[in-house]
């Protein structure tokens, strides 16, 4: 390969270009191709319809009127509730823990990396989680552009009593929420196109993999690890990538010999309370149904929240001498990751130890485990959702047991950790390879740092052309 070809940006970017636009070519003549074997079947199906006798067309709709209502209204509640989890939500934690040079930088990039991967989603990333495959991926053509599907179809998805629709974008919030988590851990000084591509390649080869692994019928799903809603898919996933991310972009100018402070508590501390109201779309939803897995999914994400908000305050407090509202609110997105993965199959008392646990443990993992890997995470990526979700997903395996008030009958609670051990080992493994290869392409294609004066002048103005606070 000649390496000439990517020197200089608008070469590297006219590389880029044409490599989607190739991509999106191949895809668009599979789909075409596909979607014209349907229409040419589509005759037939009529004829066959047409003949069907009124007898046989009452139980078609009877078949059709199986959908619960309530299932239906409370799943797009769910999925409405997980998307203002990112937007506003996540967007304002972020961006109000970031000088105020790169608010706006840290705004753009989480509504684009979202709306980015709802895209890819639907293109593939749905079909390679949820068809038929291996051990570690789908099929990437099967369900591609959502080919088979219809606003009456069902069957599609794992969930028989829902439209498939509606499944397709409740876990569409879950992809994109996961690829924006890392963008905390590399702002302020990293470029636009690289975290666009990044969170691309990432959401392909990371994300799609453990969501089949682990939920798709691959390899963890069937070694029997245990997560309801996202500890090792979404948390640790992520996580894990924050930390190598932050790794290979670098440290931001001035870190560690000047305090660069959040510009904005009151934005964080709201967009902390927006996540906690947007969780219980994240884990009560993931119950698929209105019923009484949602129902103790709700109230473990209250009681989880709320232990691990005392858990924090009270460290900070012994430790610091005095609570801090970023603390509490930390403490809070804490706590929800680390119920994540229980949520479901715990009791009520499960949920606050795990809450408790996850809020005392997280405060080590953004300071004295932050600066023993000396890794400049913006956000506290690694700290509180790789953190959290690795002892929330370890401790999954302990209260899950009835004897300890879950809802797993007879768990040998020994061997349901080793298992969430393995899940954990497994998936820091898996993102920390792919994220350095994937950082390795992006960084020969596009760089992944800003220059050294648009950093120290801002993102806001360098990248977006514009400001957030006018002086």
């Amino acid at each position: 390969m000649r390496t000439e070809f990517f020197t200089g940006f608008k070469a590297r970017l006219g590389g880029l270009c044409l490599s989607f636009m190739l991509t999106a070519v191949l895809l668009g003549m599979f789909s075409s191709s596909a979607w014209a074997q349907d229409t040419q079947a589509q005759p037939a199906a009529t004829e066959v319809a047409a003949a069907t006798t009124e007898a046989a067309a009452v139980p078609a709709a009877e078949a059709a009127a199986t959908f619960d209502k309530g299932d239906v209204a409370w799943m797009l509640t769910a999925t409405l509730l997980v998307l203002m989890m990112v937007v506003p939500g996540l967007a304002l934690f972020y961006g109000g823990l970031v000088r105020a040079k790169n608010v706006l930088s840290v705004l753009s990039q989480v509504l684009v990396v979202f709306s980015l991967v709802l895209i890819l989603w639907v293109a593939y990333g749905y079909s390679a989680v949820f068809s038929t495959g291996n051990q570690f991926f789908g099929s990437f053509t099967e369900f591609a552009f959502l080919k088979g599907f219809s606003p009456d179809s069902v069957g599609n998805t794992p969930i028989a009593g829902l439209p498939d629709f509606l499944f397709v974008a409740f876990q569409s919030t879950f992809a994109g929420i996961t690829t924006a988590l890392i963008v905390g851990a590399f702002a302020e000084r990293i470029k636009f196109r690289a975290v666009l591509l990044f969170s691309a390649l990432w959401f392909t080869l990371s994300y799609i993999p453990m969501a089949h692994i682990v939920w798709g019928g691959g390899y963890l799903g069937e070694m029997g690890a245990i997560d309801f809603a996202g500890g090792t898919v979404v948390h640790i996933n992520a996580g894990v990538a924050g930390l190598v991310a932050a790794w290979f972009v670098g440290k931001r100018l001035g870190y560690g010999q000047t305090a660069l402070k959040p510009h904005n508590l009151p934005l964080t501390w709201i967009g902390a309370m927006l996540l906690w109201v947007g969780w219980f779309g994240f884990n009560a939803g993931s119950a698929a149904a209105a019923d009484t897995v949602a129902s103790l999914a709700f109230i473990n994400t209250v009681l989880a929240t709320a232990a691990a908000v005392l858990g924090w305050t009270l460290v900070e407090a012994i430790t610091k001498g005095h609570p801090s509202a970023l603390g509490a609110a930390s403490g809070a997105v804490a706590g929800l990751v680390g119920v994540t993965p229980a949520c479901g199959t715990v009791g009520p008392l499960g949920a606050i130890v795990i809450g408790f646990v996850t809020g005392i443990i997280c405060v080590w993992g953004v300071t004295g485990l932050k600066r023993l890997l000396k890794a400049d995470d913006t956000a506290d990526v690694f700290g509180v959702h790789g953190v959290g979700g690795i002892v929330g997903a370890i401790l999954t395996g302990v209260f899950s047991a009835q004897s300890l008030g879950g809802t797993k009958v007879d768990l040998d609670i020994a061997h349901q950790v080793w298992v969430q051990v393995v899940s954990v080992g497994f998936t820091v493994l898996w993102s920390a390879v792919v994220t350095a290869a994937v950082l390795l392409v992006v960084r020969a294609l596009v760089g992944l740092r800003v220059s050294e004066e648009a950093e120290r002048t801002g993102l806001d103005v360098t990248t977006h052309g514009e400001s957030a606070y006018e002086v």
